[in-house]
């Protein structure tokens, strides 16, 4: 919605509306290179992307992780489990990681990071709206940086 709005071209593509093993993928890839897509950003993306759109776009997809990579990351963390491992492990340091998406989940290459103090009285909660703020502004800036040609893709 927020999208069209804008008047931007919008489209649902899912597991619902494209259930046929690789036919997600196939969908996904067509779209991007219909309207000429030369990188992808995930936030918030929740899914491996399918092996066609991994390989069109190799070194082309972007996502950010609310911790720094390599730790807690991988399946299963997301969300608020991400902090709540934090916190369990004692860290006083998280943050955020742009990284380069590979066919695991938040295995790629690291391209910036960004330190978020762990207070002694976070929650998840509370440690998660602190990392999401330095989420969104690390983000903006590794694409600011990608532009200019500040930080390069391999």
């Amino acid at each position: 919605a927020r999208a069209r709005r804008e008047g931007l071209p919008a489209y649902h593509l899912s597991g619902k509306t494209h259930p046929g093993p690789g036919d997600l993928d196939a969908a996904i890839l067509d779209v991007f290179q219909r309207y000429g897509v030369n990188l992808v950003i995930l936030a918030g993306y929740m899914r491996l992307l399918g092996t066609k759109t991994l390989s069109a776009y190799h070194d082309r997809v972007l996502n950010i992780h609310p911790a720094l990579l390599p730790r807690f990351g991988g399946k299963g963390f997301y969300g608020a489990a991400v902090h709540e491992a934090v916190l369990a492990a004692g860290d006083r340091v998280t943050g955020a990681t742009v990284h380069i998406v590979d066919e695991q989940f938040d295995n790629g290459l690291i391209l910036a990071q960004v330190n978020v103090p762990v207070e002694a009285d976070d929650s998840a909660e509370s440690l998660a709206a602190r990392v999401l703020v330095q989420e969104h502004l690390l983000f903006v800036e590794t694409l600011q940086r990608i532009e200019t040609g500040d930080l390069e893709l391999p």
